[in-house]
């Protein structure tokens, strides 16, 4: 794979010429919504088979899978524009196999909003979905913010396990702090709320728990560990999967005990707090210069088997100066190469952090307002994949896909064997 920085006189066309590739398949493998307007610094992932096919009259999707000793599933994945293509071209060419790297879990996160398109086109990428449906609340009850019975359902189809996804956080992941400790602190609480999501689990056929740990510290982490243990206990003896998602400060030094966790649970996937920053300065969304060596530190204590590294596929749009009590704009990574498509952007990339970003700036009354959009790319992406490569980690997680990135879904297809589950 190769990834390339669009350059002043770039077209979908000259691009594809250079590489020998179809521009239906640049643009498809790419997931471009506008490929006839490329930004200058938007990147392109250029994907480089290891074995091809060449379409023959009368073949079927079916057959080809078959002859090729591979699954109808993965040839999808390998040939996205087929998702909704409803013929076959003879002498078109389809991919076969990638020459990949590694076996993976992919872990990814929805909410139960998710349109039924997205999730089709997603649900062949991931070994789970974490759906982020449900809420710790003041009443000593679990709140839902949607029907999930219909994803359960898909994730099953797709041999994608489902996993209910449990926190003290809103949608939009703003926290009840007083409460937070009170669950935490209160044995009877906690213990009728983990047998709260041990039916909930049972009833809606989900297959597992992945528990959304926000402000561990080492002061508190006692308190999380006992939750842990108790919801570990319930969810073993019954036979399901348990896993966290902690949201780290990278770059603070509190020391804590992820040894004892990961002998409790069957990963820990680690994600940066993506909401946190709306309320901060300008900042990359992701920073491989810190990421890196915390999980170098964490698998000094932890087996890799246990670890898998989150991938957030957002951007950030803020208005600068940054003034305190400001509030950035979030947005899908779509939505920041239209944003700098529209404002005739440069995107530029900061080395350090591996994370590209823009400015522009938009009339206001009587003045005007200067915007800085931080939000990651390929390279961001490609940067965690050498982390997890490196330190042969479990799997990774993408938030999340409710916004459907096809970029980041054929990296992760081109360098890794995604892998499927038994679904009972």
């Amino acid at each position: 794979m190769e990834i390339y920085v669009v350059k002043y006189g770039d077209s979908i066309e000259s691009i594809a010429n250079r590489y020998g590739l179809s521009i239906e398949r640049l643009i498809s493998d790419n997931g471009l919504i506008n490929p006839h307007s490329l930004v200058l610094g938007q990147t392109l992932i250029i994907l480089k088979p290891k074995k091809t096919y060449t379409i023959r009259p009368g073949d079927t999707l079916e057959g080809i899978a078959e002859r090729n000793g591979i699954s109808l599933m993965q040839l999808i994945r390998n040939n996205p524009f087929l998702y909704d293509r409803e013929y076959l071209s003879p002498g078109e060419s389809l991919v076969i196999e990638y020459d990949t790297m590694k076996d993976i879990e992919v872990n990814g996160y929805s909410s139960s909003f998710i349109s039924q398109d997205t999730l089709n086109r997603a649900l062949p990428y991931l070994t789970y979905i974490s759906i982020y449906n449900y809420q710790f609340k003041s009443n000593s009850r679990i709140e839902s913010f949607g029907d999930d019975t219909e994803i359960i359902r898909d994730a099953k189809r797709y041999s994608t396990i489902p996993l209910l996804m449990i926190s003290a956080l809103s949608p939009i992941g703003e926290v009840d702090i007083t409460y937070l400790y009170e669950v935490l602190l209160d044995n009877d609480l906690n213990n009728a709320l983990i047998n709260e999501v041990l039916d909930l689990v049972r009833s809606k056929g989900y297959m597992g728990v992945n528990l959304l740990i926000s402000l561990i510290t080492d002061y508190n982490q006692h308190l999380y560990l006992n939750v842990i243990q108790k919801l570990s206990d319930v969810l073993k003896k019954e036979g399901y999967i348990f896993m966290v998602t902690i949201s780290p400060d990278y770059s603070f030094s509190e020391k804590l005990d992820y040894y004892s966790i990961s002998l409790l649970v069957d990963r820990i996937i680690f994600l940066q707090n993506i909401w946190l920053k709306k309320n901060q300065p300008p900042a990359p969304i992701s920073n491989i210069s810190i990421i890196k060596p915390f999980i170098e530190n964490v698998i000094n204590e932890v087996s890799p088997e246990f670890v898998s590294l989150g991938k957030p596929l957002i951007g950030y749009d803020w208005i600068v100066p940054f003034i305190e009590g400001s509030v950035a704009n979030l947005m899908s990574l779509n939505s920041t190469i239209l944003v700098a498509d529209e404002q005739d952007a440069v995107i530029l990339f900061d080395e350090e952090s591996q994370t590209p970003y823009f400015e522009y700036t938009l009339p206001s009354i009587g003045s005007s307002d200067n915007h800085k959009v931080w939000f990651v790319d390929a390279r961001s992406i490609n940067a965690l994949d050498k982390v997890v490569i490196e330190h042969d980690l479990k799997g990774t997680g993408i938030w999340n896909i409710t916004s459907y990135n096809q970029q980041l879904f054929s990296m992760t297809n081109a360098t890794y064997n995604i892998i499927k589950l038994s679904i009972q």
